[in-house]
């Protein structure tokens, strides 16, 4: 029987996509199980209350209680630092690690680590958020080197309401990006239902498709040391980036 490989997952606390979906997507590794520890993040916004929920010391609490687990490796599945800026993921891994002694990763730098290893400068983006939250995404990226050549937002604050974004809304969403032809498109929400759709879509559009569900789940395999081509199923990042 081959080693357990345990993999931590922070979780925003009104999100109940990411369980699920990362757990299918684990599915056929039988060594491996994702494990997850929540904080509280109830809307996203760019108020001084919602801003205040990305707190790294809350987030750290929750990180120490799943160091108890003895994971291979945390994960923050949580995309705050697209619009809020990528240092703020980096110090929470460098703090993280700090505090547990347990790599770390972020859906974000992640992301951008796949961009950079798949050479993508132009990307189309789907998101659900309100417009100054995409705008801020939408800047952030550009100033890193990556122009985002077509996007699609819903206008929605409420994190648990994502969850409930209906599939064929998704798909349109994805279709109206694509029409520009960008490199890569990536759906940036773990509380939206996207990555299930991947596969299905990237036949059909020819693009490859990064969902900030499947971007966690990668980096934590690779920490962990476990080729994520072994998952089957969920599109082209875990088929064809090294």
């Amino acid at each position: 029987m081959s080693p357990r490989v345990l993999l931590g997952m922070l979780t925003p606390s009104s999100n109940t996509t990411l369980e699920p979906v990362t757990a299918q997507m684990l599915a056929g590794l039988p060594e491996a199980s994702a494990h997850f520890g929540r904080f509280k993040v109830t809307e996203i916004a760019l108020s001084k209350e919602a801003l205040g929920q990305f707190d790294d010391s809350e987030i750290l609490r929750a990180a120490e209680l799943l160091s108890h687990a003895k994971l291979h490796c945390i994960g923050w599945n949580g995309t705050s630092a697209s619009w809020l800026g990528f240092e703020r993921d980096e110090r929470l891994c460098a703090r993280i690690t700090e505090t547990t002694g347990m790599a770390a990763c972020t859906s974000v730098l992640a992301l951008n680590e796949i961009f950079r290893a798949t050479s993508v400068t132009r990307f189309g983006l789907v998101t659900p958020y309100l417009d100054g939250v995409q705008q801020a995404i939408v800047s952030n990226y550009r100033k890193a080197g990556f122009d985002c050549v077509a996007e699609r937002h819903l206008g929605i604050q409420d994190n648990f309401s994502f969850s409930e974004v209906e599939a064929e809304k998704l798909r349109a969403m994805v279709r109206a990006v694509a029409s520009a032809q960008p490199q890569a498109i990536t759906i940036l929400c773990t509380n939206l239902r996207g990555a299930p759709l991947v596969e299905e879509l990237e036949r059909e559009l020819g693009i490859p498709i990064y969902d900030s569900i499947a971007t966690v789940v990668w980096k934590s395999l690779k920490l962990a040391g476990v080729d994520p081509r072994r998952v089957c199923g969920w599109g082209r990042l875990f088929a064809e980036v090294a």
